[in-house]
């Protein structure tokens, strides 16, 4: 297939207190930023890019038009651990099929963060 997209690479969030996002992703991640400026805040997560963004105003409602989820290898347990460091359950856990588990969050910011857990994908050049 020839296209000249060569696939997703940041998702951002926006968030009111970069602050306490930062400790917050940091927590769930298990990792430090790699890029850390008042302006926008890097972490990398398996090559692909997580940025927080500060909000200067309150953009509420955020939109939920598009969903990003990460990979991860167990859909259930990341999901408990997502509520148990403060998110809300936007979409609990399900199995769409064929060992495909996809769920989402709302961080304490309200973003969207989807994860998902899918045994048949794998990163190709």
């Amino acid at each position: 297939m020839n296209t000249p997209f060569q696939g997703l690479r940041t998702c951002i969030y926006r968030v009111g207190d970069l602050a306490k996002a930062i400790e917050w992703y940091s927590e769930l991640l298990g990792i430090r930023p790699y890029f850390n400026e008042p302006f926008y805040v890097g972490f990398n997560v398996g090559g692909y890019e997580l940025g927080l963004q500060p909000e200067e105003q309150d953009m509420s409602p955020k939109s939920a038009n598009v969903e990003t989820y990460w990979g991860v290898d167990d859909a259930e347990a990341t999901f408990a651990r997502l509520l148990e460091l403060g998110a809300t359950a936007h979409m609990k856990p399900d199995d769409v099929g064929e060992g495909i588990v996809v769920a989402a969050v709302k961080d304490p910011w309200d973003n969207l963060v989807g994860i998902i857990r899918n045994p048949h994908f794998s990163l190709k050049d």
